[in-house]
């Protein structure tokens, strides 16, 4: 296939010394790059950069794209300047060159052989719509001038889309299949296991959607290493792309040295995902919001306590695919309070009525606590009092009642969405608040409460509690909360940086 790396790093930027700089830092990691020309901002700009490439010796095997705006791409001039740029990336070192369809197809074949002939062609087609509808068909059209190799990348909308996709691509020789689409991520990274597998890895730029950066898809995700015999996990939600979920995990199986991955999925369809476990061969799964109540009705069956809380945040896959449910949650809850406040006698307000407040609220009532429960839909809030023999507070009175503690179990204030808070500074009358959220590690609603000289707790410690129980009921190992902990705090101090930067 491509170069010495199933692994293809992305090199897009807007003028010639940027390139430069991202194609020096591609080379520090992988043995196969992408260079974008069509992301240059013109033609001089595109000739500046060969021209420097041509000047430098090689590290790594090149693969030259300018694709024209028909095709998806972003370049805006004739089809004969392209194939000149493409002839001009050969001579300045490139192996490779991505000729997308719309432009092989009219073009003579002698022309491109005499422009383009000591360069390798691949041959792509881009649907970014959907699933192309006869994928036999295509391929035979891309093959008919016989290139060195062929690509199809389609925006896939369900995993069924990737499988299908994945299970045309397998076994073809001289084929490359990207799904494209957030729904798609994962599916890109296990490609990798195949003999035929390719994945492309922006170093900076993302040039199509459902992309994993160069610097993630080693460190976070180690995909370089992905085999047929690596143990699949992840993470379902909707959205997910907030979780540090799958730097806390992937942590996890690097200290304990296990050859297994967590990955995660955006979840619109649950049924879509559920059939798709077990082809996927997927071991054991995180669930976060909205899914925490709806998965129970796929399970086989479910830890007693997860079901009196009727919520699900893990589920481990046993024999025969069957699928058993569990709550962490809960363990999260306990261990984030038990050292810094006397939870038995102790008066706890809850806000929220979902899934994590349920959790919550168990926890804290075996714990001896008496629960209060808070929430705009106070249908729901009555339900888990009720559940839990604690009372309801309405909304209104908080500001004439005082806690022990309070705890936010709601999603408000979570990234992206930092500068809300479920509650106001007036709402905050007690000892300690507890936010569930530990993205940002230091909420709005935390700040709220340090202004005003509350102690405070951030989710970070409930998360990595969770997660480690998680571990532990998928392994059968004993989890290295160090490392899940420093993972997750690397994680949350380079976002806190780079906001600062801005």
């Amino acid at each position: 296939m491509i170069g010495e790396d199933k692994i293809c790093a992305v090199v897009a930027a807007s003028d010639a010394g940027s390139m430069l700089r991202q194609l020096m830092l591609a080379e520090k990691k992988a043995r196969t790059i992408e260079l974008r020309l069509d992301w240059l901002a013109n033609d001089q700009e595109i000739s500046l950069f060969l021209a420097r490439l041509a000047d430098r010796r090689h590290k790594a095997t090149l693969l030259a794209t300018c694709r024209r705006r028909i095709a998806g791409g972003r370049y805006r001039g004739s089809i004969a300047k392209q194939l000149v740029h493409l002839a001009d990336a050969i001579r300045a070192g490139c192996a490779w060159y991505d000729l997308e369809i719309e432009t092989a197809a009219i073009c003579p074949p002698e022309l491109i052989q005499v422009l383009l002939g000591e360069g390798r062609q691949l041959v792509s087609a881009h649907f970014f719509k959907g699933m192309p509808p006869k994928l036999p068909a295509l391929a035979r059209r891309l093959e008919h001038r016989k290139p060195d190799a062929i690509k199809i990348a389609a925006r896939t909308d369900s995993l069924r889309d990737c499988q299908t996709l994945a299970k045309f691509g397998h076994g073809r020789r001289n084929t490359i299949v990207i799904p494209m689409g957030d729904i798609a991520l994962p599916a890109r990274i296990l490609s990798l296991s195949e003999p035929n597998g390719f994945a492309y890895a922006p170093v900076e730029n993302a040039t199509a959607s459902g992309q994993i950066s160069l610097e993630d898809i080693y460190g976070i995700y180690r995909a370089d290493r992905v085999s047929r015999a690596t143990r699949i996990y992840g993470v379902i939600g909707n959205p997910i792309g907030h979780s540090l979920s799958p730097q806390q995990l992937n942590a996890a199986f690097a200290a304990r040295e296990i050859d297994a991955i967590y990955l995660p999925f955006l979840v619109e369809d649950l049924a879509d995902f559920v059939g798709s476990i077990a082809p996927m061969g997927i071991r054991g799964f995180s669930v976060t919001i909205p899914h925490k109540e709806r998965i129970i009705k796929y399970l086989d069956r479910c830890d007693p306590l997860a079901e009196r809380i009727g919520a699900v945040n893990t589920v481990a896959v046993l024999g025969a695919g069957k699928l058993y449910g569990y709550n962490t949650d809960y363990i999260g809850v306990l261990e984030a309070l038990k050292s810094r406040v006397r939870l038995h006698g102790s008066r706890v307000l809850i806000v929220g009525a979902g899934g994590a407040a349920r959790a919550v609220a168990f926890a804290l009532a075996q714990a001896g606590a008496a629960v209060c429960i808070s929430a705009r839909r106070q249908k729901k809030a009555q339900a888990i009092a009720n559940a839990v023999r604690g009372s309801l507070v309405h909304w209104g009175r908080l500001r004439q009642e005082f806690f022990d503690a309070i705890v936010n179990a709601t999603p408000v204030g979570m990234y992206p969405f930092e500068d809300q808070s479920p509650l106001e500074a007036n709402d905050l009358n007690c000892r300690l608040v507890f936010d569930t959220i530990y993205r940002p590690r230091k909420t709005k609603l935390l700040q709220l409460a340090e202004r005003r000289g509350i102690e405070t707790v951030s989710g970070v410690e409930m998360f990595v509690a969770q997660g480690a129980a998680q571990f532990e009921i998928w392994t059968g190992q004993p989890a290295p909360a160090g490392q899940m902990r420093r993972a997750v705090l690397d994680a949350l101090q380079r976002e806190e940086r780079m906001r600062e930067a801005k």
